[in-house]
């Protein structure tokens, strides 16, 4: 992989009053999960940590889901219990972060000093 070039990959569910969205590494695993729930999470899973987007979709700015937050909308706080519904009824969502541009550094051009 060239320097600056990522995938990233996120589960998003469309809630009544959020967006959640989850990070996940592995596409392949998480396919094989859907089908095989006693695959662990954590082999795929980025971080289990769920994050709202305020009603932004996909795309918007990303905080912490609280235990309030998670209790209207799943009727359960348990974040375990939410990853998994997130991850069952989701959508997959892929951004593929190109290859950067232009000098990698700027300090080591060549420039020579005489004093």
């Amino acid at each position: 992989m060239t320097k600056g070039e990522a995938t990233q990959i996120k589960v998003h569910y469309k809630g009544k009053d959020e967006d959640f969205i989850i990070f996940i590494d592995d596409i392949e695993t998480y396919k094989k999960w859907k089908n095989d729930k006693s695959i662990p999470m954590a082999h795929f899973i980025s971080a289990f940590k769920i994050f709202v987007t305020h009603k932004q979709g996909a795309q918007g700015q990303m905080d912490g889901a609280s235990k309030s937050t998670l209790e209207n909308e799943f009727g359960v706080s348990n974040e375990d219990e939410v990853i998994k519904k997130i991850l069952e009824s989701g959508s997959v969502q892929e951004t593929e972060f190109p290859e950067r541009q232009g000098p990698k550094n700027d300090a080591q051009q060549g420039s020579i000093i005489t004093r």
